[in-house]
């Protein structure tokens, strides 16, 4: 029998293969009529080529084939594969499918079907460590922040996983290197690049100590099993995970703190935190908040804070940013998942919003103080996302103290509180945005303008919704904006400060 021969790409040619599939199909031609070639490269007994994805053969011109869900999805995931057989075996597959056998693939005991079912639970696993384990490392000196990450995945699985990172890293302008190819983000655009090298992405970076404090912060010494560790996070990886530098002394030191953690008495739960405590967590001497005197003082201090229980499960605090003396202060609620991997305010897709809004409303970033209300990331973890979870007013409370020293080194004019945590934190009240929108005398004596929050915008259904939104959020930036060039300069906050530490 003379065997008809289809070349594909020695990738994840999902396209060539479907164009190959159903030339096939419409010729009558089965499994065992078949070679198929990747990469052009040739094979003994075959006529000429049937081509798949670059070809002019008459496979292109063939009806699409309809195929059940679940035959289309075991097909996209493992023409991923890096088994040379991958597409002769789907090809039996589709050819048994198109021939009656609609629900083969609810057989899980026929055995090209289990066969393929490993093979996509490979390719899920290698997805899975592509998207716990790639480490991204800021370019130093770049004139546009950017970030660099390599990774050496099993199999063709780069196209697949593109949409979790650039839905995760969104704001970022980042590039991921892999031996088959490379992905580049940038400016709201993904473009596919050829094959990278290990050497073109820098070997550390100045947020490798976040990652570290990260990882030792969720080491639980009483669980430690290194065979189980090594097949979870397989060492081909450790050298591109700063983290990994200290598994080695966590795991020596596993035995002392099991027996420390079980020797120490039981915590009462807490809401808050007294003065005194809250300054010991932070690393302040008793005393010596009275010296913190500038913001990049207090930024230190904040980033130290282990006050509360929400700095376990976040990767670091996020200080406020900008200038002192800045006219307009913006208070939002927390960081959210970008800002708490990144370290910065407003970074994310709300953070995306809100520039879009300051540069309508004719307002310059730079020219601002922005914070927040609570300094950590709160979530709760759902499979691999971690869900935003609206801070409580105990934790809005234990965060307050630093939110008065902010004031009181800003001194600002004005501030606009994003959201009603903000307004909770510094009114001492819920606040209703429907009702309250707009101007408020704060009890600290500074003039306020309440506002909905960027994140509200896209939560807003419909886009006609959230065009209404944005507008107010506009609206009210011009609104304070305008208020703020009728003010004095800003007050000192020394006795709303004073006020704060005693009713810690």
């Amino acid at each position: 029998m003379t065997l008809r021969r289809v070349a594909v790409e020695d990738a994840a040619d999902l396209a060539g293969f479907r164009r190959a599939a159903r030339g096939l199909c419409a010729e009558g031609i089965g499994p065992e009529g078949v070679l198929w070639s990747l990469g052009g490269e040739g094979e003994l007994f075959a006529e000429a080529p049937m081509q798949g994805a670059s070809g002019t053969a008459a496979p292109g011109n063939a009806a699409p084939l309809s195929l059940p869900a679940p035959v289309h999805a075991l097909v996209t995931d493992v023409v991923c594969h890096r088994d040379r057989e991958r597409f002769a075996l789907l090809y039996a597959l589709v050819w048994r499918v198109v021939r009656g056998e609609r629900h083969l693939t609810e057989v899980a005991s026929d055995p090209l079907v289990h066969r393929l079912e490993l093979m996509r639970r490979t390719i899920r696993r290698d997805r899975h460590k592509m998207h716990a384990f790639l480490r991204f490392r800021r370019i130093e000196g770049a004139e546009a922040e950017r970030y660099v990450a390599w990774f050496e995945p099993d199999h063709h699985i780069l196209d697949s996983v593109a949409g979790f990172f650039v839905d995760r890293f969104a704001s970022l302008r980042w590039s991921i290197l892999t031996p088959d190819g490379s992905l580049h983000w940038a400016d709201g655009a993904l473009t596919r690049g050829g094959p990278g090298r290990r050497e073109d992405a820098p070997s550390s970076d100045a947020l490798e100590d976040g990652w570290r404090t990260y990882y030792r912060s969720t080491f639980n010494p009483a669980r430690v099993n290194p065979t189980m560790m090594r097949a979870e996070m397989p060492k081909k990886y450790w050298r591109n995970m700063p983290e990994t530098t200290e598994i080695k002394a966590l795991i020596r030191g596993a035995p002392g703190a099991t027996g420390a953690m079980l020797a120490q008495a039981p915590e009462a739960s807490r809401k808050r935190m007294p003065t005194a405590a809250l300054l010991r967590a932070s690393g302040i001497a008793p005393g010596a908040e009275a010296r913190i005197d500038t913001l990049a003082e207090l930024a230190g201090a904040v980033r130290a804070c282990e006050a509360c229980p929400l700095h376990g499960p976040a990767t670091q605090s996020v200080p406020g940013e900008g200038a002192a003396g800045a006219s307009i202060m913006l208070v939002g609620e927390q960081p959210g998942d970008t800002e708490d991997l990144a370290g910065r305010l407003f970074v994310g897709p709300a953070g995306a919003m809100l520039d879009r809004a300051l540069e309508e409303a004719g307002l310059d970033r730079t020219s601002l103080y922005l914070t927040n209300a609570v300094k950590h990331f709160k979530f709760v973890p759902r499979g691999k996302r971690r869900i935003h979870q609206r801070p409580n007013t105990g934790e809005v409370n234990q965060c307050r103290w630093w939110l008065m020293h902010e004031l009181n080194l800003v001194r600002p004019k004005l501030v606009v509180l994003l959201g009603a945590t903000a307004g909770r934190a510094l009114m001492g009240r819920d606040v209703a945005i429907g009702r309250e929108r707009g101007r408020l005398d704060l009890p600290q004596g500074v003039p306020g303008w309440l506002t909905l929050h960027p994140s509200a915008i896209l939560r807003t259904q419909g886009e006609e919704g959230q065009s209404r939104a944005f507008a107010m959020l506009v609206e009210d930036l011009r609104g304070a904006t305008a208020l703020a060039d009728t003010l004095g300069p800003g007050r000192d906050m020394v006795d709303e400060l004073g006020g704060a530490l005693a009713a810690q």
